[in-house]
């Protein structure tokens, strides 16, 4: 007898898990217990701070310091943690403190949410994707209550260092410093600059790259997925500080009045957070235009593959980079570190990148209509940072009109899962062909 195949495979568990969370955090945010007022959100802002949140973006219609209470703030707490490692990430969690043995389906969830090249050792990686979460945190808390300490009472530093750890290593960007100030009031600080940095800089590099790291003193080697991750967050990073620093120098109301150190560490700062955490410590609306595109460039690239972040991925853009190379050269293959890339590979590539890109520009066009009269760079800057999952603002998301809300919830939804993984779930079973057509030439260029 032929095995029944299931209803729901993975893309189609990861989609609709995700949206259940969402749908039940937002239903939370819409109590009268959440917010300060005592009447709890609008339906659809709810779900909008709910998605941004589950989505780590960090785009807000409603000030997070001002108009939740601790309980509110928590459950939007509690949503960036799943959403930053992944609902199955979690499940694995309880199924250890029950003691329940992870099932062949799970570890399929698993490696799907996890975006691991193999099922072998997946649930070891979940086990010390769950430690280095904690341990990074608290370290990154450790360090934020003790410099908020000096601007606060001790108990409020704790707690504001705790949520801002997590919120900025899941790469969310929200902050509960009131009135959408994020932490500009912090732009001169090195410790808050570098520990927020650093936490962004880690949650972006993605579990695999990590884990690698650590096993590197034993194992002594580095897989080209991870040699690929970090050259190409370095060169971004450098690039990102080095454009900002020089275009936005001498603009009076972001770098110029900054020491010189100030401008090093607004640049570099604004440089790691475009990739895709979504804090800021200068006036993301104030950057020059050229600032801004740069920041537009950095955001739809985002972090890497197996991260809290979002964006087409270092690694897609690298692979397209390497092609692009080798077409110019005459060469056949792609050629990184003496590895060949395979071309189902530079495919997924080119078809991340095109998907991403037409989801922009279709979101900025239907923006254009809703939010009549509202600046083209101002829109699609918002849209970029919806689909990478960023959460950089210049000022349009608390003014968009109810449509406006429902697309860019949709956007940051299909940015977190991948718009790839979102067409996986509403196709049929995908099938090899049973025969190949003969071949066809056409002209490029």
């Amino acid at each position: 007898m032929q095995r029944k195949k299931p209803l729901l495979d993975p893309p189609k568990i990861l989609v609709i898990g995700f949206a259940v969370i969402i749908f039940i955090g937002a239903l939370l945010l819409t109590l009268p217990v959440s917010t300060k007022d005592g009447q709890g959100l609008h339906f659809l802002n709810a779900l909008f701070t709910a998605t941004s949140a589950t989505c780590v973006t960090g785009l807000v219609v409603v000030d997070t310091g001002t108009t939740f209470t601790m309980f509110g703030q928590l459950v939007i707490l509690f949503l960036i943690q799943i959403g930053g490692l992944g609902f199955m990430t979690f499940a694995t969690l309880f199924a250890f403190l029950l003691g329940k043995r992870i099932s062949l389906k799970e570890r399929i969830l698993l490696q799907e949410s996890l975006n691991n090249l193999s099922m072998e050792g997946v649930v070891r990686l979940a086990k010390r994707i769950l430690i280095f979460t904690a341990v990074i945190e608290m370290v990154g808390a450790f360090f934020l209550t003790i410099r908020f300490s000096f601007d606060m009472s001790l108990g409020k530093a704790i707690y504001y260092g705790i949520f801002h750890s997590i919120s900025n290593f899941n790469n969310a960007g929200f902050d509960i410093m009131g009135e959408f100030r994020s932490l500009t009031g912090y732009v001169n600080d090195p410790i808050v600059n570098l520990t927020v940095c650093t936490l962004i800089t880690l949650g972006g590099i993605g579990f695999i790259v990590m884990n690698e790291l650590y096993e590197y003193r034993r194992s002594k080697r580095l897989s080209l997925h991870t040699k690929i991750v970090i050259m190409t967050s370095i060169f971004l990073v450098v690039f990102g500080t080095i454009g900002i620093f020089f275009l936005d120098y001498n603009n009076p109301k972001t770098l110029k009045p900054l020491s010189m150190t100030g401008k090093f560490l607004g640049s570099l700062f604004q440089s790691v957070t475009a990739r895709t955490a979504g804090a800021n410590t200068i006036s993301i609306g104030d950057m020059t235009q050229s600032s801004l595109l740069l920041l537009i460039i950095l955001m739809f690239i985002g972090a890497s593959p197996g991260s809290t972040g979002g964006g087409i991925k270092t690694t897609t853009f690298t692979t397209l980079i390497g092609a692009i190379w080798s077409q110019i050269r005459g060469k056949e293959d792609v050629i990184f570190y003496r590895q060949r890339i395979i071309y189902e590979t530079i495919y997924k590539a080119l078809t991340v990148t095109f998907s991403g890109l037409f989801l922009v520009i279709f979101v900025s066009l239907i923006l254009t209509i809703t939010e009549h009269g509202k600046d083209f760079l101002m829109i699609i800057f918002e849209a970029t940072s919806a689909f990478a999952t960023v959460g950089l603002s210049m000022g349009l998301t608390p003014e968009l009109s109810p449509f406006g809300k429902a697309l860019i919830i949709f956007t940051m939804f299909a940015g977190r899962v991948g718009p790839l993984t979102i067409a996986y779930a509403v196709t049929i079973r995908r099938n090899p062909d049973a025969f190949r057509y003969p071949k066809g030439k056409i002209m490029i260029g």
